[in-house]
């Protein structure tokens, strides 16, 4: 399979749900266990996907999960064995790709599930299917997190291929605020065989986000792009895009270098039979270039131009941050981060080293609750082998690792972890003889780094040289030395380079003054990652104005915005306001703000002027893309903490509204949505009754009744559960004074909720509650 991919276009089937559907697969049915009591049908609708040109035919196995499976009589084991055998029944020895979809639980912080927990369950399913189909398909996930669990849970206990893909909106962000190339940057990083994207949207829809993946991907891709959009036609769900205009993009894709395509929601075997005339057509190689990058699961930085890495995550020399460490005050760790991110640094470098703590658990928590709050990617710095593994394991994007050295028993340990991961590695230019004197000494230390590093698959690209700062007051002859090994090894070697900056003034007066300089001049000759104070104003300004000398600010733009009209420093943490709290997702840190500013406002006030507020403006954040739903879901989070201060100090305030009824509808299990919409209302003072997933049509009923709320809102993700949600509206329609109802999920649209008669829809949580304001008051 593996020597075909990339080299000829091969051809995927289409839809499975939207098939069953015409087979008569109804609301409440799970999909899953028809491999068992219908066998008949899934090898049909196999078959008639090979009949059509298919080179591979997808297990129906979407759903099969212990989370998911929880509720029907057969075994995981039982499941996915039946759903193997029809594929491979019918495939008349085509490829059979094991279906693997997202769990249908949100990950920590968002949700309640640890990554090893996801990874368990993911593992569960690769060690019943691997030794009986050709590879494994990770497919319409929207969580990296969740998907980088997924990816090494194949890898790690399979040798088969993998192939992975996400979903993204009309923004070019998936639900947790990843990019198309974040995705490409941290999947080639895990060493999938195949990256892409499927689902969501259209042909369409789809083509600027199958550029981008395009524009950087250096791994095949495939495309399974949907139907169109859906829609309600006489009680049922249907696709109207033609296959001929489906064609037309699925030509210009090939085009442009897609290797792999396939259909999903809403294609039918003559979709499939349509784009199989393209099947051993040449792929358009994709000749990109390779750049230095890391990310997290929402921000990229190439490591081009000056980029600035905040060196205050590192306990050297500061004793409040070693006191923070040993008492394991993550709280700390994160404002020194929140701080360094608005000052203007680009990364973040954080190290834990300190004797006798446990390095590897508290980097690994250190990591878990600044990603929880800060976006920025993250340097991870140490020593010890287990904790560089457990943080870049642990991180969710792809990071940076520091260090290496010249050292090849070193190297020898660090590069497969690297590798595995896909990190980026930061080589100091020493060895077991220290740092040498002269400038061309350091060279080939870089160079044999360089080259040790080739001998494990991992490219130039994926290394930063550090030509290592000497303090002036000890060493003032070989400070210049530096300079010209950062020269070479830019020049000669064509790698990305970094200096800690500060170490030149140690012992010296004025050191702001020396290190700006010094920073100058190494900027001047090559000096992409400067690791840095980034709150220290001078050595900010040293930089916009090189970048203005140097033609890398267009039009002075950042100049002037940084230097002219000025930014103002986030305040110590003994000064957060719980307004700023609650924007930053404080958790930890609000329930003491809440009491003090109970001190001088009375309940309303705060929830009224504070609380809500602050909401607002991270619901704007939101919508305009400056923040996205880890720190949405955060902020809800911190909010709720907030509202039980106030329940307990004065529990008659009358400050609690609604209730809101929620419900993912019957035979649906996905429950992502509603539960991130609990959370929304829940911290805008909303009292929310939960009634659960894959909820019969009686229970609303019965809810409704016994509750009499202010509002229902309905969930659905699955095409084949919008007429579930349409019979649930029906039922309710037939109520006196019946309350408004919501619908939204990724399968409902605007026209959707009018054709089946909802009231209202939301396209998210924050819509939601913005127009439950409106409509109750």
């Amino acid at each position: 399979m593996l020597s075909k991919i990339g080299k000829k276009v091969m051809i995927f089937d289409g839809a499975m749900g939207t098939e069953l559907q015409h087979f008569g697969l109804k609301a409440g049915d799970n999909p899953e266990e028809l491999n068992i009591t219908k066998k008949e049908i899934l090898c049909t609708i196999h078959k008639n996907y090979i009949d059509s040109g298919a080179d591979f035919i997808t297990t129906n196995t979407f759903g099969a999960n212990r989370y998911k499976l929880s509720e029907i009589k057969y075994s995981l084991n039982e499941v996915l064995m039946a759903a193997i055998s029809n594929a491979r029944e019918s495939s008349n020895g085509k490829y059979v790709m094991l279906d693997i979809g997202p769990l249908g639980v949100l990950l920590e912080p968002l949700g309640t599930i640890s990554f090893d927990e996801a990874y368990e369950a993911f593992k569960e399913i690769v060690l019943i299917a691997r030794d009986h189909v050709d590879g494994f398909i990770l497919e319409t996930f929207t969580d990296i997190y969740e998907l980088k669990a997924g990816v090494l849970a194949v890898k790690e206990n399979s040798d088969k291929p993998v192939f992975s893909l996400m979903s993204f909106d009309e923004t070019k962000r998936s639900l947790t605020g990843t990019t198309p190339r974040i995705m490409v940057e941290v999947l080639e990083g895990l060493g999938v065989d195949v990256l892409g994207v499927n689902c969501s949207l259209g042909p369409k829809e789809l083509e600027p986000i199958v550029d981008e993946i395009l524009a950087y991907s250096h791994t095949p891709v495939i495309v399974q792009p949907n139907r169109g959009l859906p829609c309600i036609c006489h009680g049922e769900t249907v696709y109207n895009l033609e296959v001929e205009e489906f064609d037309y993009y699925i030509k210009k894709f090939i085009q442009k270098g897609v290797s792999i395509i396939g259909g999903c929601c809403g294609t039918d075997p003559s979709f499939i039979k349509t784009i199989s005339k393209y099947k051993n057509l040449d792929v358009v190689v994709l000749n990109n270039p390779y750049k230095t990058t890391v990310t997290s699961s929402t921000v990229l930085v190439d490591i081009e131009n000056v980029k600035i890495c905040g060196e205050r995550l590192n306990p050297t020399g500061k004793k409040k941050l070693k006191e923070a460490l040993i008492n394991e005050n993550y709280d700390y760790l994160v404002l020194e981060g929140i701080k360094q991110e608005k000052a203007g640094a680009h990364l973040l470098d954080l190290n834990v080293g300190l004797p006798k703590i446990d390095e590897p658990r508290i980097m690994r928590e250190a990591l878990k609750k600044i990603q929880e709050v800060v976006s920025l990617p993250i340097q991870i710095d140490s020593s010890n082998i287990e904790a560089i593994e457990q943080g870049v394991r642990y991180y969710n994007g792809l990071a940076l690792i520091n260090s290496v050295n010249g050292e090849y028993e070193v190297m020898d340990k660090i590069f497969p972890i690297a590798k595995k991961y896909g990190c980026v590695v930061l080589g100091l230019t020493l060895d077991n003889n220290g740092v040498p004197k002269t400038a061309i000494e350091r060279f080939e230390i870089a160079k044999r780094i360089v080259n040790h590093a080739a001998k494990y698959g991992i490219n130039k690209n994926k290394i930063i040289i550090d030509t290592l700062t000497l303090t002036a007051s000890a060493e003032q002859g070989l400070v210049m030395e530096t300079i010209k090994a950062l020269k070479l090894v830019t020049e000669q070697l064509g790698v990305r380079t970094a200096l800690g900056v500060s170490n030149v003034s140690f012992g010296l007066p004025k050191r702001v003054l020396l290190n700006k300089t010094f920073l100058t001049m190494a900027m001047n000759n090559g000096l992409n990652m400067p690791i840095m104070n980034p709150c220290e104003e001078e050595m900010m300004e040293a930089i916009y104005a090189y970048n203005v000398l140097a033609n890398i600010d267009t039009n002075s733009q950042e100049y002037i915005s940084k230097i002219v009209e000025g930014e103002k420093e986030l305040p110590k943490s003994t000064s957060l306001s719980l307004f700023e709290i609650i924007k930053l997702g404080l958790k930890d840190e609000v329930k003491n703000a809440t009491l003090k500013e109970l001190e001088s406002k009375d309940a309303m006030e705060v929830i009224n002027n504070v609380l809500i507020k602050a909401l607002n403006e991270v619901g704007v954040d939101f919508d305009k893309g400056r923040l996205f739903l880890p720190q949405l879901i955060m902020s809800a989070e911190t909010t709720k903490e907030a509202f039980a201060v106030i329940s307990e100090k004065f529990p008659k305030t009358g400050s609690e509204k609604g209730p809101i009824i929620v419900a993912t509808v019957k035979g649906d299990v996905h429950d992502i949505g509603k539960n991130i919409v609990k959370v929304i209302l829940e911290s805008y003072g909303y009292k929310v009754i939960d009634l659960g997933k894959d909820v019969a049509i009686e229970k609303v009923v019965e809810a409704f009744n016994k509750y009499n709320p202010k509002a229902i809102g309905l969930s659905a993700l699955m095409t084949t559960t919008v007429i579930s949600m349409e019979q649930t509206i029906l039922e309710l329609k037939k109520i006196n004074n019946m309350c408004p109802i919501f619908v939204g999920g990724a399968v409902v649209t605007k026209d959707i909720a009018e054709q089946i008669g909802a009231d209202y829809y939301s396209k998210d949580a924050l819509e939601f509650v913005e127009i439950l304001e409106k409509v109750i008051g």
